[in-house]
């Protein structure tokens, strides 16, 4: 089985790319942008270095339509690993320091009997993943904020599933957005115990720790100008399709880059306002994504598809 790492950064290599590059039967790949130190990355024979002379070579025109200095970047990343041969694609970010057990424990691509929570309000069509953990106070990047207050009423029952998608947690730092931030500052070390487990729900996951199958791939594009919401519209959308997500522990230690909460609030603004009615019209019909990107977003995603 042929298994790739893809990520962006615009930093020198960082402790946790030091240690991804070493990850035995995985292949790194690093997308460059205008920002990236190349010569930090060029010459590293530990890793695929994908500089933007080489995306403008090869992938010009969905190069153009994604834009530079955004993480959806990552895109091209993702295509080339397909081109490559893997099997098995990691979507992880710089700043996550990888375990020494990372990458090895995956439930893809089998019929596994688990933990699948459901909510006890059936109008509630969301499911947050933080809700099943020993920090159900919190909750995912991109969960609409409004639904905050009903979240945790849920149940738990064991079913069966076959899984296309493996959404890994992280200590440290978790991925929640800049509300939580700035009321609680969490540090958070998740209880093993409380994985792995699923829903029967829609849900958000992110593209910091996260494991897809090539079939998943294809339905996994992470939407440039969407600010915050880039890869958590990626899951929505990807789930919609009818690909599953398994929640696993924690494999990796967030020592997250510098941010600015308030950026990072603007940038979620477009999640706050549109969360719950996009997962309403895309669960009806998954094309009715294109009602919440911009035309080139969309024209970037089904230049992206069309690789598969």
């Amino acid at each position: 089985m042929s298994k790739y790492i893809v990520t962006t950064t615009i930093y020198p290599l960082s402790k946790a790319l030091e240690k991804f590059q070493t990850k035995k039967d995985w292949t790194l790949i690093v997308v460059g942008d205008k920002k990236t130190p190349h010569e930090h990355y060029r010459n590293n024979s530990n890793i695929i270095y994908l500089d933007p002379e080489y995306q403008e070579t090869n992938y010009k025109e969905l190069s153009d339509l994604i834009g530079w200095n955004c993480t959806s970047r990552r895109n091209i990343g993702y295509i080339e690993a397909i081109k490559r041969g893997a099997d098995i694609i990691a979507t992880i970010d710089d700043d996550n320091i990888p375990n020494d057990n990372w990458g090895e424990n995956l439930f893809l691509r089998k019929n596994i009997e688990t933990d699948c929570f459901s909510s006890i309000d059936t109008t509630l069509s969301v499911f947050d993943p933080l809700s099943a953990t020993n920090y159900n106070y919190l909750w995912h990047r991109g969960y609409p904020i409004e639904l905050v207050h009903r979240k945790n009423n849920i149940y738990k029952y064991k079913d069966t599933f076959n899984f296309g998608i493996q959404a890994d947690f992280w200590n440290g730092d978790p991925d929640v957005d800049a509300i939580e931030r700035m009321i609680y500052a969490p540090s958070c070390v998740f209880d093993d115990t409380c994985f792995p487990f699923t829903s029967d729900r829609i849900s958000p996951f992110n593209s910091q720790n996260t494991f897809l199958t090539r079939e998943s791939l294809k339905d996994y594009f992470m939407f440039p100008g969407t600010g915050r919401m880039e890869d958590i519209w990626a899951a929505y959308y990807c789930l919609s399709k009818g690909h599953k997500v398994i929640y696993n522990k924690a494999t990796v230690t967030q020592e997250r880059n510098p941010h600015n909460y308030i950026i990072d609030f603007n940038a979620e603004i477009i999640g706050y306002q549109n969360n719950t009615s996009l997962i309403s019209d895309i669960l009806q019909n998954p094309d009715n994504i294109e009602k919440y990107i911009s035309s080139n977003s969309y024209k970037a995603f089904k230049l992206y598809q069309s690789y598969f």
